[in-house]
């Protein structure tokens, strides 16, 4: 606005030209295009020059005129589009005036009555809460949180395999013997004595007591028979098998050394019954500790014994109990077990990674394993096992194996983490 009004007041009555008014006013441009729309100035050329001339004698400011008004709250006064104008060139800011009026309510009172939360017996006996004022209940209030415990990620994931398994009929496993000996952990599965996984580098063996005594006699003598000179059609390792070895005590390395305790119990029974067995337990080995591995974790095992079992059967099993946790697509590569032959590692196409990754390890037992323990020629058993720890991991989007288990664990996490549910 000052602008114009020096625009204004620097024109002649003869007029000045425009070039020269132009860089005789600071910011000139801004005002003279205002100027000449509110009806001050007018120009004409004379002589191949561009000259400005006054419009009108004195000049009424009508921004400062509406500004007045509005500040004497005579807004009525002012038009809706003036406002706007206003508004843009920020001359006019609208500011909103909360009131309020008090007064008396209802309830007004000038003394406080207690008003009671809870309505007791002794109330209800009396007929004293007649008389009494009670508080409201608020039925949107989240109350007091319930003290107990929480099922960590880790058993509530155990738990949806459990009833995977319970679902296609299969049966518990007792997996309460942590402490194994040698002898079913790894002999039993014709496993070598010379083999490396037995070695002190990747086994926890105990020494108190250090040995096992009780051994099925006649068992343990056919196992020793196939191990050193072969039998059942099988050269076996032809190699020195010390009982000493097979007496040591250790921390079991798999839950297979259970299932083949199962196994021979099977084959003690009278007559051979086609059966579906199932362990989720925790078993140990002396790994080196990182971001995905553990000296202490869970192995899932599903083992099935019946007759003229095939590599088919196997297959066709693993796609239904993998289909059961929304995993579709499998592929299988061949594989090395003492204990089984064929053998075949698991693997899954990973739709966040792009690629196929292993999930697991199958295969059908040797004869040297289960001839010994006296089952009948006719009868297969296929297995697969998988670790607990992996899947949980996936379902809880958990990167580092250490903050789902030992001292670093976030209770939070166990707190708020989510039931577990797995597509069946």
């Amino acid at each position: 606005m000052e602008v114009m009004r020096h625009l204004y007041f620097m024109l002649f009555l003869e007029g000045i030209a425009q070039q020269q008014l132009m860089k005789a006013v600071p910011q000139a441009n801004v005002g003279f295009s205002k100027a000449m729309s509110a009806g001050w100035i007018y120009i004409e050329k004379k002589n191949g020059m561009t000259l400005a001339f006054r419009k009108v004698d004195n000049i009424i400011d009508e921004v400062q005129n509406n500004l007045l008004k509005l500040q004497k709250s005579r807004e009525n006064e002012v038009s809706q589009q003036i406002k706007l104008e206003l508004k843009k060139r920020k001359l006019l800011q609208e500011v909103k005036i909360k009131s309020y009026k008090i007064g008396k309510g209802p309830d007004f009172t000038t003394s406080h009555i207690k008003q009671e939360t809870d309505l007791t017996p002794e109330m209800i006996f009396s007929s004293s809460w007649k008389e009494k004022t009670f508080k409201p209940y608020n039925f949107n209030a989240l109350g007091i949180a319930p003290d107990c415990g929480h099922r960590h990620p880790l058993m509530k994931v155990k738990n949806e395999f459990r009833e995977i398994f319970l679902a296609m009929g299969f049966s518990e496993m007792a997996t309460n013997n942590y402490v194994e000996s040698s002898f079913w952990n790894f002999d039993a599965l014709f496993q070598p004595q010379q083999h490396p996984a037995r070695d002190q580098h990747d086994t926890f063996f105990v020494s108190d007591p250090q040995s096992a005594l009780d051994f099925p006699m006649d068992y343990l003598e056919r196992v020793k028979q196939v191990h050193s000179v072969g039998g059942y059609g099988s050269q076996g390792y032809q190699c020195d098998w010390k009982l000493d070895e097979a007496k040591k005590n250790l921390l079991r390395t798999h839950t297979t050394a259970v299932s083949a305790r199962m196994l021979y119990a099977l084959a003690q029974q009278e007559k051979f019954t086609p059966t579906k067995y199932f362990s989720i337990d925790k078993v140990f080995r002396n790994e080196t500790l990182d971001a995905t591995h553990l000296a202490e974790f869970h192995q899932i095992e599903g083992v099935i014994a019946d007759y003229g079992l095939t590599l088919g059967d196997l297959i066709g099993t693993l796609h239904q109990f993998f289909n059961k946790l929304g995993i579709t697509k499998l592929r299988f590569k061949p594989a090395y077990n003492p204990y089984t032959e064929p053998s075949m590692e698991i693997f899954s196409y990973h739709e966040g990674l792009k690629k196929w990754v292993e999930i697991g390890n199958s295969g059908m037992f040797r004869p040297e394993m289960l001839l010994p323990m006296g089952l009948p020629d006719n009868v297969s058993v296929i297995a697969w096992g998988l670790s607990l720890e992996r899947p949980t991991m996936i379902k809880y989007k958990i990167d580092n194996i250490r903050e789902l288990v030992g001292h670093k664990v976030n209770l939070n996490m166990v707190y708020s983490n989510p039931i577990c549910r797995i597509e069946k």
